[in-house]
């Protein structure tokens, strides 16, 4: 057995160590995805208290709790960015969580 030979990965060993890298890869996207998620609903809480605010000064100074232009700005804003379908479902979610109740 040459050199070149004794150093060469088996198809057999290869395969065997793709399924460990792959798993690891995986681990590594899922543990950035939880990462991300976390960073996203503590965003979100921020964004929830400071809708909240904005409503609770509105009502206070005897307006409504609703300014709809400004949601539609919102809807425009989230769909330009992340394409109409996607970014206006997300931006109807997001002011779904405290329109008209107050965020809880």
């Amino acid at each position: 057995m040459t050199t070149t030979q004794s150093t060469r990965t088996s198809p057999t060993a290869a395969a065997t160590a793709a399924p460990d890298t792959a798993t690891a890869r995986i681990a590594g996207a899922r543990q950035r995805i939880d990462d991300l998620d976390a960073r996203i609903v503590a965003l979100i809480k921020e964004r929830m208290s400071a809708s909240d605010e904005i409503q609770q000064i509105r009502i206070t100074d005897g307006g409504r709790r609703v300014d709809l232009a400004r949601e539609m700005d919102i809807l425009r804003h989230y769909g330009d960015a992340l394409g109409r379908e996607r970014g206006t479902r997300l931006a109807m979610t997001l002011l779904e969580l405290c329109r008209g109740t107050g965020c809880r």
